[in-house]
């Protein structure tokens, strides 16, 4: 019988899970997710967290331990412990692949998106403190977040760069990872410095829906990800990245984000089926992930220049709707209600220490 995660797999794209619970990583789920369904890496992020520790009691035992420490410290110190256990679960796949698949994303507080210099500081921190070599730093590619990204590539960070919803926010992440490792190069440094850029997809068609006919509903966020990808594989053919390979570089690869379908009319793997391409990584949430392995169809690989998505994001901007401007819109308010989550999680803690005490 045809298992469509691991064909998925098979057709060049690595499929993450978009999600972490300390009851998967101890009952077996995220194992056999891994031997069963072909995944490969995990990302998770603030709101993920917030949902976890506020659904259960397994972690409270851990924030009781932690005494009267700040909260921010002992959420931090929380998960840090499941990523590292997340990280030995796909350290085969590390290895396997040599450093291009297994890895596990942790995110800075989004309080500092806007604070380059903080940023940077948090995430060497992050990073030390965790002591994983397949463990991703998740850093947003606000306008501040993007000189951050060129620094803490130079200090050999690994970053999986967050919140990207264009072409012009993708293209300004990659040449950031780009201009961090030519200066390595430069400087003489090891070039095998790991990177992912996500582009966050439903948000566009969630955005726009009350606002086009319904024949263009759930067409947006595919003729972005057209554009964004054909940036990404002229990229990958250009002299600036051939040049970085040939030292010894991994490529930044493209990973699609926010696959989740919203419109409950719409097929519940609508952007795992039309998003599939080589060299590429679709993080999804788990009840996706499961969609997908019972009744997916992964028959399509994207072409590497689609011609209609000019024409779609033509028709929306004849409903007002213009790419870049909406996508500053989308970022910020993806920012926002990571503030919001990480301030619901800070919270949480803070009440299940004093609860404790």
């Amino acid at each position: 019988m045809e298992n469509p995660t691991r064909t998925l797999n098979g057709l060049g794209q690595s499929l993450w899970l978009d999600n972490i619970t300390r009851g998967m990583l101890g009952d077996g789920t995220l194992l056999g997710y891994r031997d069963h369904k072909a995944v490969t890496g995990l990302t998770s992020n603030p709101t993920i967290f917030a949902q976890a520790i506020k659904s259960g009691k397994d972690y409270d035992a851990s924030i009781r331990a932690a005494g009267h420490a700040d909260p921010e410290t002992v959420f931090f110190g929380l998960a840090i412990d499941d990523l590292r256990r997340a990280a030995a679960i796909f350290e085969p796949v590390y290895q396997h692949t040599h450093g291009v698949d297994g890895w596990v994303s942790l995110e800075v507080s989004p309080l500092l998106a806007d604070d380059t210099q903080r940023t940077i500081e948090q995430a060497v921190a992050l990073h030390k403190q965790a002591a994983v070599h397949n463990l991703f730093i998740k850093v947003p590619g606000t306008p501040a977040g993007v000189p951050a990204i060129e620094e803490l590539i130079f200090r050999g960070i690994p970053i999986n760069v967050t919140l990207l919803f264009s072409p012009d926010q993708y293209q300004a992440a990659a040449e950031a990872w780009l201009r961090g490792l030519e200066r390595r190069h430069a400087a003489g440094l090891d070039l095998d410095i790991a990177s992912v850029a996500s582009v966050f997809i439903s948000r566009w068609d969630v955005k726009v829906a009350d606002k086009v006919p319904t024949e263009l509903h759930n067409k947006l966020g595919f003729a972005v990800c057209a554009q964004i990808y054909a940036r990404y594989r002229a990229l990958l053919d250009s002299p600036r990245v051939q040049r970085l390979q040939n030292a010894g570089a991994h490529v930044q690869r493209l990973l699609w984000a926010s696959t989740g379908t919203k419109d409950t009319s719409a097929s519940d793997v609508l952007y795992i089926e039309n998003l599939i391409a080589p060299l590429t990584v679709n993080t999804m949430p788990e009840k996706t992930l499961l969609a997908f392995a019972d009744h997916g169809k992964p028959e399509r690989l994207m072409p590497l220049d689609d011609p209609s998505a000019a024409g779609t994001l033509a028709q929306f901007q004849a409903h007002g709707i213009t790419m870049e401007e909406l996508a500053k819109v989308l970022q910020k308010e993806g920012a926002d209600s990571f503030v919001k989550s990480w301030r619901e999680l800070v919270d949480t803690v803070s009440e299940r220490m004093g609860a404790a005490a």
